[in-house]
């Protein structure tokens, strides 16, 4: 059943706000769980799509799957009895893909489809399956029977090897595959996100040895065997961005609650010194708060001599890739023109289209950037979420548009969103949740 979201803008939003688990960090995580027949419990899971379609991958599997009401999930891998992803499931989210290293290393073999996930453009697997041959595994592509059949008949060796680029789901892939491999592996040119961070100290909280983490050169001794333990899923640094992006477009003050200022230098570049969003970090008795003034006076800052200048994603430490959409928003209401380049997916900025409808003044000048001239006034206008993070971005863009819009295909949202109407609804938003198709909306 489809559902919307009805959304009235120009509302004041105010108030305060936490953010759910890091989804990037939650799914990999997870996925690790298969490296040990131990339990393994996860504190601050997020409850969205994503996570629940992998927590079904894992009961297909075999693993036993406990999820309680304070926000922390238990998995138990002990009774694993395929090595086989479940069709269906697999083909719904990119993260299936991370349930080959664990199974190929625990298990010798993984047969899994080619992964779902939001269409934004060419997502290659080569480096995941150029890692795995490097170790010693065997690669086969069926196309008749669209699977992917990956075999370690005399078991995986360790090797020094580099990545072809450092894809953040490569490196945990082969990563989680080194920790069960006996030797020193050494993985370059890896990714050093945030949550890939974090799951280095899930596993080495699991006995792994890993060096370097935070790095581009993660050196990892592989163990006979891993063990369980609880651990700590961080804060959705993207979530962190979706606010402050929709904080900056509506009147009224929001404080996000316990951030990482670590993990914000590039987020706040961008959204305070390019685009003059009026934030700042508070300390608390716990950590962090960012709080978002209600008085904004969004203007792009040129670059030196009045040159345009230029929003651009990349690997961390760059500009997180998912949020590009919500900068883009953002500069639709800021005085000025920026150029946003969208390096790594080319058709993440297909979306702008439904700006355009809304009122904004963007020129798509090819797949990987556009041009953006502000401040528009935008008006509410019936769309659909092409996918989680552009799905957020025209939730933004109604709260700032004059009138009333209808967000349909809102289930790609709530897949790297929980609860986003309530947490809404209670900053002052007047946004509902419907299954009337719009054309009965009035």
């Amino acid at each position: 059943m489809n559902e919307y979201f009805v959304i009235q803008g120009q509302r004041p939003l105010h108030g305060e706000v936490r953010v759910t688990g890091n989804k990037n960090a939650a799914l990999p995580m997870l996925a690790a769980t298969l490296l040990t027949d131990e339990p393994v419990t996860l504190r601050n899971a997020p409850r969205i799509g994503d996570v629940n379609t992998m927590l079904g991958l894992l009961k297909a599997l075999g693993a036993r799957v406990q999820v309680n009401d304070d926000a922390t999930l238990t998995v138990q891998a002990q009774n694993v009895h395929t090595h086989e992803l479940d069709r269906d499931l697999a083909t719904q989210i990119r993260a299936s893909i991370l349930l080959a290293g664990p199974l190929l290393a625990r298990l010798g073999g993984v047969s899994l489809p080619p992964p779902g996930g939001d269409v934004i453009g060419r997502r290659r697997i080569d480096t995941h399956l150029l890692a795995f041959e490097a170790m010693g595994a065997k690669v086969d592509v069926n196309l008749t029977r669209h699977r992917i059949e990956i075999t370690a008949p005399g078991g995986l060796h360790p090797q020094d090897i580099f990545l072809d680029e450092a894809s953040v789901t490569a490196t945990e892939n082969a990563l989680m595959a080194a920790t069960l491999t006996s030797g020193e592996t050494i993985l370059r040119n890896a990714a050093s996100e945030p949550h890939v961070q974090n799951l280095c100290r899930m596993l080495i909280g699991m006995g792994a040895e890993i060096e370097g983490v935070g790095t581009n050169t993660l050196r990892i001794v592989g163990r006979e065997r891993l063990h369980g333990g609880e651990f700590e899923i961080g804060p959705d640094l993207l979530e962190v961005g979706s606010f402050l992006g929709l904080s900056a477009v509506t009147p009224g003050e929001i404080r996000i609650k316990d951030v990482r200022p670590d993990e914000l230098r590039m987020v706040l570049h961008v959204f305070r010194d390019r685009l003059g969003v009026n934030c700042w970090l508070e300390e608390t008795d716990g950590g962090y708060d960012l709080v978002v003034g209600s008085e904004q006076r969004l203007r792009v800052e040129m670059d030196v001599g009045g040159a345009v200048p230029k929003i651009d994603d990349g690997p961390w430490p760059h500009f997180p890739p998912d949020l590009l959409s919500i900068a883009l928003v953002v500069a639709t209401q800021a005085e000025g023109t920026v150029l946003v380049h969208e390096k790594m997916f080319e058709s993440r900025l297909f979306f702008v289209d439904k700006l355009i409808n809304m009122g904004a003044r963007i020129v798509l000048c090819d797949p990987h950037r556009a041009v953006v001239v502000g401040p528009s006034r935008l008006y509410g206008q019936s769309m659909s979420s092409p996918d989680i993070r552009a799905g957020m971005a025209l939730v933004i863009a109604a709260l700032a548009a004059q009138g009333s819009s209808v967000i349909a295909n809102v289930r790609q949202i709530d897949r790297g969103y929980e609860n986003l109407e309530g947490k809404l609804q209670a900053l002052g938003a007047a946004i509902e949740r419907t299954t009337i198709p719009p054309r009965a909306i009035s």
